[in-house]
């Protein structure tokens, strides 16, 4: 059985939190907190608020644009504040998120996430104990003269991973307690593609990671219009080059091209929709009926350990993200 987990989406906090309560009374797993317009730990923490018994993860906080202190730190907070249902999800972002948005060092990004893991692990694990906390890498820190006056619900909170290249897959493999993929990851690509990564990796160490897989889910009795709805989160990722084998692997090289290209050439980020035809919405998205949507789920299962699903909302008014919403809540009720 796949556990069905839940991204929520509120104009405000408050509605971000009623739609996690929503989301866990209606059997999600966990709910996860994404950082693009929202700092993900605070969303995590609305999340919190707003529940009980789900899981919160961060889906996922950019592991570079913090301190590994202040990560460390931030996830003992909210484990504290969850009751120990935390799980904090990290990815590296790009370069030029990194270096242009946040002014930090990027490169070389396998080296640093790893090294950032290493010791946000060695803060989780000791800040408590006042022993020094030293790790040397790509990213260092030596803490010395200080301890922590507050026990922690664990001393080791799961680290999941966000990764879509291979050296950077290989590494959730080897030292991630799950695995996060991006909102466009196909089933026939998790196999064929991921999971031969993930297993490289975890042939290093014997680890194994949890899979999650996210999908941009969009669902409606008329099927034109939920695939309609999700072209837009398409778009979104099609604007980005290094996508350009997943596309193209699919057969919509050309649509890839046109995409990157209207972003270079000054469209919006939230205005692509227009190059993404249906079929290349169907394609990278569980979108269309009720049955469409439970039949694309169902094609993870042996493959994935859970699915987290999202609401469309890239080039959508307020109104269809929570008709959107309301119609993904309904499905995860219906097959949890």
């Amino acid at each position: 059985m796949i556990r069905l987990d839940y991204q929520p989406w509120g104009e405000s906090l408050a509605e971000l939190a009623d739609a996690a309560r929503r989301a866990e009374d209606a059997g999600a797993g966990v709910v996860w907190a994404p950082e693009l317009h929202r700092s993900a730990p605070i969303a995590a923490a609305a999340l919190i608020s707003g529940t009980t018994t789900v899981g919160v993860g961060t889906g996922v906080a950019l592991a570079f644009a913090r301190s590994p202190m202040v990560t460390a730190l931030t996830a003992l907070d909210l484990d504290e504040l969850s009751g120990g249902r935390f799980r904090l999800g990290l990815g590296s972002g790009v370069r030029k998120l990194i270096g242009d948005w946040h002014g930090v060092p990027f490169d070389p990004p396998v080296a640093r996430l790893r090294d950032t893991v290493a010791a946000i692990r060695a803060v989780i694990a000791g800040a408590h104990l006042g022993d020094p906390i030293v790790h040397s890498g790509e990213t260092s820190i030596a803490v010395r003269g200080w301890r922590r006056p507050h026990a922690p619900v664990r001393e080791r909170i799961p680290i999941h991973l966000a990764a879509v290249g291979p050296a950077m897959t290989a590494l959730a493999g080897e030292i991630g307690d799950g695995w996060l993929s991006h909102e466009l990851c196909p089933a026939d690509h998790l196999a064929e593609t991921v999971l031969p990564m993930l297993r490289r990796g975890s042939a290093r160490t014997g680890n194994r990671p949890e899979v999650v897989v996210s999908a941009c889910c969009s669902v409606d009795a008329d099927a034109g219009l939920a695939r309609d709805r999700a072209r837009g989160v398409v778009g979104f990722y099609a604007s980005v080059k290094s996508y350009a084998e997943l596309f193209a692997g699919a057969g919509f090289a050309a649509e890839h091209e046109a995409t990157v290209a209207a972003l270079r050439n000054g469209a919006a980020a939230d205005a692509l929709r227009d190059g993404v035809p249906p079929e290349m919405a169907a394609a990278f998205t569980l979108s269309g009926t009720r049955d469409d949507a439970a039949a694309g789920i169902a094609r993870y299962r042996g493959l994935a350990d859970a699915i987290k699903l999202s609401p469309p909302t890239h080039g959508l008014a307020p109104a269809e993200i929570r008709a959107a919403q309301d119609a993904v809540i309904d499905l995860i009720r219906e097959l949890a």
